[in-house]
């Protein structure tokens, strides 16, 4: 029977290289560590949220900015809105019901206000509305709409250029019912007044060309009162 050779030491299951021994490495060389593998991640996410950022800037700066807008909103236009010198004219104008809005593309307020003369408690309305445009340029629409005749009592007058008033003013409507709008950045400012003779007839008429000098009248209080300081 042939025994097993005797070994000087034991069995071991050391790998090849562990049994070879420790090895000199040359002479200001290292061993090369790896890299953790989260720091690889890490790295990946800190430049993709730095791309993402620059992106980010880059489409902000290419948004075009909204028209300017030089003036203020206001919830209770009739507040702001007295209209002293269409009153004059026209005669009391009430109180009036005011009505607004917001969003990220336009903001808008209304007052409506009616009024009488002779004893007559319902003889005419007055309505103003402010429009202010924060994304769209409202320059390529305005004055090319059709005129505000909602009644078609009458027919739409021919609109009329009204000078000094913002970048451009013009009056439209019909007969008894002049409609003065302003266009002014992103702003539309408007005044309407209407008026009408009682049941019977009576009531008496108003002299249209002293109600739109009114109107130009408080229409430039109304954009002194609304301009920002």
């Amino acid at each position: 029977m042939i025994s097993e050779p005797e070994l000087d030491g034991e069995w071991t299951d050391a790998s090849p290289a562990e049994l070879a021994g420790p090895q000199e490495r040359p002479e200001g060389r290292e061993r090369p560590r790896g890299r953790a593998p989260w720091l690889w991640a890490l790295g990946g996410a800190v430049l993709a949220s730095a791309v993402w950022a620059g992106v980010l800037v880059v489409q902000e700066r290419s948004v075009p900015a909204g028209p300017p807008i030089a003036y203020r909103h206001s919830e209770q236009l009739c507040t702001e809105t007295p209209l002293k010198a269409v009153g004059a004219v026209t005669g009391s104008l009430g109180v009036g019901m005011p009505s607004h809005g917001e969003s990220p593309a336009l903001d808008w307020s209304h007052c409506f206000s009616t009024g009488g003369r002779e004893d007559r408690p319902f003889t005419h309305d007055a309505q103003v509305q402010v429009e202010l445009h924060k994304k769209t340029d409202p320059d390529a629409e305005f004055g090319h709409g059709p005129g505000n005749n909602l009644n078609l009592r009458s027919p739409s007058v021919e609109p009329q250029l009204v000078p000094g008033l913002g970048e451009r003013a013009v009056f439209t409507g019909e007969d008894s019912a002049p409609r003065l709008q302003v266009l002014d950045g992103g702003a539309v400012l408007t005044i309407r007044v209407e008026w009408w003779p009682g049941e019977d007839g009576k009531g008496g008429d108003l002299d249209e060309n002293a109600v739109q000098a009114a109107m130009v009248e408080d229409m430039r209080a109304l954009m002194d009162r609304l301009r920002k300081k």
